[in-house]
């Protein structure tokens, strides 16, 4: 039987980016992202449940991610687990799983008044970069559904 590894999370980082170097000078990410997921419960009552993952990034994902991601940005995250085991400097023994990030993602909030996008969003959609959709008072004279 063939075995598969693969993670697919879409959530909101817990706190910001840490890089550290390799010896040989790659870049390593450590990231921490919160999954929630609504959950009906036996009374029939939807709870919100979170789930918090440890990442890690390698190289320029791990670097980039750095530069522009913070506490609170959300992110795809595609990756497979990985096990990792260890030895304190006490001599415990610890183990740990996470996700090895293979393509990491920023996804855009949602906009509002209070969160309006910066002039470099505003550039990128003029330029044909992600669709913009017209607001308020920006024409389009009426209140009807085009269709």
């Amino acid at each position: 039987m063939a075995d598969l590894n693969r993670v697919f999370l879409i959530g909101n980082l817990t706190r910001d980016p840490e890089v550290r170097y390799t010896p040989k000078g790659t870049a390593v990410g450590d990231l921490s992202v919160a999954v929630n997921t609504s959950v009906r419960g036996q009374d029939g009552q939807v709870k919100e449940e979170t789930c918090f993952v440890d990442i890690v990034a390698w190289g320029r994902q791990a670097e980039t991610s750095k530069e522009f991601l913070h506490r609170g940005s959300p992110i795809f995250v595609e990756g497979r687990l990985q096990f990792e085991q260890w030895e304190t400097r006490e001599g415990e023994k610890r183990s740990r799983l996470r996700v090895r990030a293979e393509r990491i993602q920023f996804l855009a909030r949602g906009r509002s008044a209070e969160n309006p996008p910066s002039g470099e969003e505003q550039g990128r959609h003029r330029e044909g970069g992600e669709p913009s959709v017209p607001t308020e008072g920006s024409g389009g004279g009426t209140d009807e559904v085009p269709f």
